[in-house]
């Protein structure tokens, strides 16, 4: 699931979402012997394992969140009128921003799929400081608790204000949409092997078959849906996911071609679930890069109680609360 957003003088948003990520249980335990590689069927079951415990375990973590963006701005307004500079033809701008923030994941109360979405709070821009991170955790707790989903809406439009000219959002979930139910929506076939840091693994071409499952664009008032595809990368020993790259392609109405492609590094948390180490989001027009948005997080922290954001230090895991897994 993925929000962007594009202040300009006329407001027009556009979020690209896997709109709906039923539950799906299931319990598998591999044992596989040394230096024997899972068969496809073992791969799918451990990545859909993974999507659901990733849905029972995130909204009981927060992190912190860093994002660099860097994008093309149109040439400056201001225009010498005397000296050589007036013939130079003016250029795009490179424009660089950082954006730190409280970061958490929590239900969309009011929606039927009872989606995961992003929650953040900003605290600082650019190494400016914008708030303490006490009151961005009481404000993010109170929004990942509030029945009223303008409370998410809100951040958004608070997050996008800061100077951000194309924000992407909730990416790094995009392991959600690869639960049993979601599988059964795509067509998946093998695309050779890579390493992913010290991992070897075995790449996965994934193609959702329905529009109706992939990304929900919103410009202005106009919605569209559009189906993603990508490769998955699962480690050759367990099928652990351990990377996962989406990309969406259309020709938008000024006959422009629209390029949304993202990639998400998932690492497998202190607490025993996968978690988003980082993810790289993109936005091509005509091919040309536009808009790039590093995601970068701080190792998860579980919450304490569910009224109050605490947390606990990381702990020996034989004192760990139990991973849901069903």
């Amino acid at each position: 699931m993925a929000f962007r957003s594009v202040p300009d003088a006329s407001p027009r948003s556009r979020m690209g979402r896997m709109p709906s990520f039923p539950v799906a249980f299931l319990a598998v335990i591999f044992v596989f012997p040394a230096h024997t590689q899972p068969a496809m069927p073992e791969i799918l079951s451990r990545i859909s394992e993974e999507a659901e415990v990733l849905q029972q375990n995130a909204p009981k973590v927060l992190s912190q969140e860093t994002l660099e963006q860097r994008a093309l701005m149109p040439p400056s307004r201001f225009r010498p009128r005397i000296g050589k500079a007036t013939a130079e033809v003016p250029q795009p701008r490179l424009v660089v921003r950082e954006v730190v923030s409280e970061y958490s994941v929590g239900l969309l109360k009011e929606s039927d799929s009872r989606n995961l979405v992003e929650f953040r709070q900003v605290v600082s821009v650019d190494g400016r400081p914008v708030q303490s991170l006490e009151s961005a955790r009481r404000a993010l707790s109170l929004g990942v608790h509030s029945p009223d989903d303008r409370t998410r809406k809100r951040m958004l439009e608070d997050f996008a204000r800061h100077g951000l000219v194309d924000v992407a959002t909730d990416y790094a979930l995009i392991l959600l949409a690869f639960s049993k139910r979601g599988l059964a929506q795509m067509k998946i076939e093998p695309a050779g092997e890579d390493q992913v840091g010290a991992d070897q693994a075995t790449i996965l071409h994934w193609r959702q078959t329905s529009p109706d499952s992939g990304e929900l664009e919103f410009h202005g008032r106009q919605v569209a849906r559009r189906a993603l595809q990508g490769m998955l990368w699962a480690r050759q020993s367990d099928g652990l996911p351990l990377r996962i790259r989406a990309w969406a392609e259309y020709t938008d109405a000024t006959k422009h071609q629209i390029r949304d492609e993202a990639t998400v590094d998932y690492v497998l948390s202190p607490h025993g679930f996968l978690t988003p180490a980082s993810v790289i989001h993109r936005h091509l027009v005509d091919s040309k890069l536009v808009t790039e948005n590093l995601y970068r997080y701080e190792p998860f922290k579980l919450f304490g109680a569910d009224s109050d954001i605490k947390f606990t230090e990381v702990p020996d895991p034989a004192t760990l609360p139990p991973t849901i897994k069903k």
